[in-house]
């Protein structure tokens, strides 16, 4: 695949990091892209309409399931016992599957307040889920 031109702005490539996963992942029916320092959903695409309640439940939702305070004080203790000392948070994906649809939710390497999420049929292959997606999330390394 030829090589993309990612958008300067940063609201741009969240839009663009947005459409890219949603095209791009296998069986993807959402995508989106969370700021966990305002808990805001930045973009989003989906083949459905939503309520934006729900919408905006999403973006809390990727908050808990990152920085929640029981999920910082388990990072803590990892860092601690591992020797760890940087500031990078210790969990990066998280693959959450419900009773017909497969989230997954991977934290920016280099923004780490930021979450790119995909909402897949529950028969897509995971493997394929998380190889399309590191894919996608990888082109977009300045967000």
């Amino acid at each position: 695949m030829a090589t993309k031109r990612i958008p300067q702005n940063f609201s741009d490539q969240c839009v663009a990091l947005t459409k890219t996963l949603r095209a791009e992942t296998p069986d993807c029916l959402a995508s989106g892209v969370v700021d966990m320092s305002t808990g805001m959903l930045l973009a989003y695409e989906t083949v459905d309409s939503h309520p934006p309640e729900v919408l905006d439940l999403l973006a809390g939702a990727t908050l808990d399931l990152f920085q929640g305070r029981t999920v910082i004080m388990i990072e803590d203790v990892f860092k601690e016992r591992r020797g760890v000392t940087n500031d990078q948070h210790y969990f990066q994906e998280i693959l959450v599957n419900s009773d017909h649809l497969t989230h997954l939710f991977i934290r920016m390497n280099q923004r780490q307040d930021v979450v790119a999420v995909a909402v897949c049929r529950k028969s897509v292959n995971v493997g394929m889920l998380f190889a399309q997606c590191r894919r996608v999330v990888k082109e977009f390394t300045g967000l």
